[in-house]
């Protein structure tokens, strides 16, 4: 069979590879329930085996061994939300005076485009109207779409556990199945790729974990200094959605701005945030962040935002967090493969000192 496919035609294998791609692309998009948590699982799983080899060298039977990790990371999870939803709820406290600062807000802006564009405030409020009854219109297809993510999310979270415990307590049987692919020549070099991606993934989840604390302490430290109103959720909502390479800060900046919008009349207040959220972020992306976290990552940029933007069109928001360690997992494997060193290649951030045009002319 694989003298076969290496006497196929370069076109052929390549309309081959294209058409494989497209098939696992419309299993993952229609899949993406099933598939977004067991990925998510194998990668928690990856993490929590050095805690389980901990546990399993104190004597503890396995089935303990491998619960106990779980209930560790079930416990920082909630301390998470916890965290989270009490810094919502203050702001839900604050709603009356919120108001009043949008209001006025909204009225500033009505003057400044009634002197700049001429359009009285009769007008303003007409266009206001229409846009609201529109917005209205669609109102209930907004909220079954959100009834249905949020019964998602509920899936997502309550198979998680199920997931890593199952995978943790019969690690041994799948290494098995992957080993049984390949011949027994071929075995130290799939070992390798084994306890590199370990490796990796450890890295990277766990450099992400030191991210988010940095970031909350140190941008949620530096507005609080200032008397920035919602400085730890401006801090915590950056922090996770800087989790997502590229186009999470992005979205961080523009809600931390408008959280401090919601909370403050000054324009002062906003430039505080932008400058102390530019501070942390030139801080993290050129100081910390390649140290603790891109140390494991290989993977050039083009390639990292493509793949983030395709990820989160097929899979949503899991899609574009497990984009990078998905990255990873691929260029180690391809790595190791002579038939796909190409792809390796591709992935990489490593560039040629010479360009092999030139060398040929």
């Amino acid at each position: 069979m694989n003298t076969e496919i290496k006497c196929l035609p370069v076109t052929v294998k390549r309309a081959i590879e294209l058409v494989g791609l497209f098939i696992l692309g419309t299993i993952i998009v229609t899949g993406s329930t099933i598939i977004m948590p067991l990925l998510m699982a194998f990668f928690f799983s990856l993490v929590l085996l050095s805690v389980f080899r901990f546990f399993r060298k104190l004597k503890f039977p396995e089935a303990i061994a491998v619960m106990l990790p779980i209930l560790l990371l079930t416990i920082v999870l909630a301390l998470i939300i916890w965290l989270f939803s009490s810094q919502v709820g203050a702001l839900i406290a604050d709603f009356p005076q919120i108001q009043r600062t949008v209001t006025k807000h909204f009225d500033n802006l009505s003057i400044w485009i009634s002197n700049s564009f001429g359009y009285s405030p009769a007008e303003q409020l007409k266009f206001i109207n229409t846009q609201s009854k529109k917005l209205f219109s669609s109102l209930g297809g907004l909220l079954s779409g959100a009834v249905g993510s949020l019964s998602g999310i509920v899936i997502f979270i309550g198979l998680l556990p199920i997931y890593i415990y199952l995978i943790l307590l019969y690690r041994n049987l799948f290494l098995k199945f992957v080993l049984m692919w390949f011949k027994k020549d071929e075995y130290q070099n799939v070992e390798e790729a084994i306890r590199q991606t370990e490796k990796m993934v450890k890295s990277y989840l766990v450099g992400l974990l030191i991210q988010i604390t940095y970031i909350i302490v140190l941008l949620a430290g530096s507005l609080w200094v200032f008397g920035i109103q919602n400085a730890l959720l401006i801090g915590i909502i950056f922090a996770f959605l800087n989790l997502i390479p590229y186009l999470g800060a992005l979205t961080g900046n523009i809600l931390g701005i408008l959280l401090t919008l919601a909370s403050s009349e000054s324009i002062t207040d906003v430039l505080i945030v932008l400058a102390a959220i530019t501070f942390v972020q030139l801080l993290d992306n050129n100081i910390l962040m390649p140290r603790i976290v891109w140390s494991q990552i290989k993977i050039n940029p083009l390639v990292s935002i493509v793949g983030i933007i395709v990820a989160g069109t097929m899979a949503g928001i899991s899609g574009m967090f497990l984009a990078m360690p998905v990255l990873s997992l691929l260029k180690i494997v391809f790595d190791h493969t002579e038939r796909y060193k190409q792809w390796g290649v591709l992935l990489g951030d490593d560039r040629p000192s010479k360009n092999r045009l030139n060398v040929l002319k």
